[in-house]
């Protein structure tokens, strides 16, 4: 698959920017008002408004799709709501301090804030999903935020498990990170009655790209640049997080190469520690391995909604599918 410059995002997503500026008014309404704190909270969230990848896909996918409906703007906004309230939950199991380059809401007011604008976060978005009196909606998107729970108490309960297996990484990460693409690209389908046979294309669209995009932005621990992704490289694996460069490379090595890598991780824990371990996963082709499975999956998912009639909107799709790989933040 041809890697796209990654300062093209912009021009990929052009042909769904009015939707997108749509999703920007609403959400501006929806986090107004209901308190001078929250206001706030929202005014400081507001400032770096991420990719909008999920709203993004959900866009493109139905309009490419011809499933775009009245509802696709507070569908997407339902589920970016979501995705927000898990990042300030993980920000204070993290105890980061950063997040999208400026200072989280643990750190810049406390823990129990954030925690709590979580949870009034994933209140907002079951009140929009409701307005759209969509009971299939509200299944579908119900499931996904329990997939997203289940992942990230996986992910927890296998730190430091470096006997994990490229399978149950995945599986944790489908749950955990790609459960939320799925349902982004199975709303046109629910939205517009369309057959089962066509949701599950399409959520099988989102959950491969979505699991291309986690084993991406898990490679970024390696590869990252720190004024790009806002985080210092080796974070991630320094913490006990096990993903795909590192399972890869630990099954290139005999159990004595294993025994001393993973005793780095475990007793030596510094940037210095990390120097050696990038070294072991470059060595062992970990970081190439990477890229190839995250290729791989963004052509399965493009299989399964082929073949797509030819639009600017099929045509960003593509694109966008093809910058999942390439990003580098």
């Amino acid at each position: 698959m041809t890697m796209l410059h990654k300062d093209n995002l912009a021009t990929y997503i052009e042909p769904v920017k009015s939707d997108l500026d749509t999703f920007d008014r609403k959400l501006n309404d929806y986090l107004r008002g209901d308190s001078p704190l929250i206001t706030s909270l929202a005014r400081h969230l507001l400032k770096t408004k991420g990719k909008r990848i999920r709203p993004v896909f959900l866009f493109l996918s139905s309009r490419a799709a011809d499933t775009y409906s009245d509802y696709s703007v507070d569908a997407s906004l339902a589920i970016e709501l979501i995705h927000t309230a898990t990042l300030l939950h993980d920000d204070v199991v993290d105890e980061s301090d950063m997040r999208r380059g400026q200072e989280t809401i643990n750190h810049k007011w406390a823990n129990l804030i954030s925690v709590l604008l979580g949870d009034y976060l994933f209140a907002k978005a079951f009140r929009i999903i409701l307005s759209t009196d969509c009971s299939e909606l509200v299944k579908a998107i119900s499931v996904a935020t329990e997939r997203v729970s289940l992942g990230e108490l996986r992910q927890i309960e296998e730190t430091g498990n470096y006997s994990l297996s490229e399978e149950e990484y995945l599986e944790i990460i489908a749950d955990k990170t790609a459960s939320l693409f799925a349902v982004s690209c199975e709303t046109g389908p629910i939205l517009t009655e369309r057959s089962g046979r066509d949701r599950a294309r399409f959520a099988r669209f989102g959950e491969k790209v979505g699991t291309a995009f986690q084993v991406i932005d898990d490679l970024l621990d390696y590869v990252g640049d720190p004024q790009v992704t806002g985080k210092e490289p080796g974070n991630d694996v320094l913490n006990g997080k096990v993903t795909m460069p590192l399972i890869h490379s630990l099954k290139q090595v005999g159990e004595a190469g294993r025994r001393e890598i993973v005793r780095y991780l475990r007793e030596d824990a510094d940037g210095d520690s990390f120097h050696r371990v990038y070294d072991f996963v470059t060595e062992n082709g970990g970081i190439d391995y990477a890229y190839q499975r995250a290729d791989q999956l963004c052509r399965e998912g493009l299989e399964s909604i082929s073949p797509l009639e030819q639009s600017r909107y099929a045509d960003s799709l593509l694109d966008l599918v093809r910058y999942t790989v390439a990003r580098t933040s």
